[in-house]
């Protein structure tokens, strides 16, 4: 195959349509994704803001709670199914559990209790409550470090 040895750097006049055709293209890519179905249950955990909260060095088990279901094991349970899947979970587990509730901010305290009175029946006397992550430190609190 020959190439040409006289090739010449482009000088011309430059096309805009290709670029706007791929910006468009981008656009409408983004746009479109954000309607994208996006499974599972949307929580919004409560926020802490600048305290930080104690974890737990035991092993959990984590519950999802919303106003109106329990998640557990990633399956959508009534009362007493959480009640039995969670006695049935203790017995595997020698040493102590703690509870994990990731419960939605709109979830009521009578809720929470019905939660915790459950996890007693199964055998599971710590409870926490998870709570939304602190991203960044904000910038008026001093850094701590351990």
């Amino acid at each position: 195959m020959k190439f040409p040895r006289n090739a010449r750097i482009f000088r011309g006049q430059l096309d805009a349509a290709p670029f706007v055709t791929v910006f468009f293209l981008l656009v409408l890519f983004v746009i479109l994704g954000r309607h994208l179905y996006a499974p599972g249950v949307q929580l919004e955990l409560p926020s802490t803001g600048d305290l930080d909260l104690p974890g737990t060095d035991q092993p959990t088990i984590p519950v999802a709670v919303t106003t109106n279901a329990i998640y557990y094991d990633n399956q959508l349970v009534s009362e007493t199914q959480f009640s039995n899947q969670l006695a049935a979970a203790r017995q595997k587990i020698p040493q102590p559990v703690t509870l994990v509730v990731e419960a939605d901010r709109e979830v009521s305290y009578d809720r929470l209790v019905r939660l915790a009175i459950i996890a007693r029946g199964a055998g599971i006397y710590n409870c926490q409550l998870a709570t939304k992550p602190r991203v960044f430190d904000s910038p008026d609190a001093p850094a701590q470090h351990p």
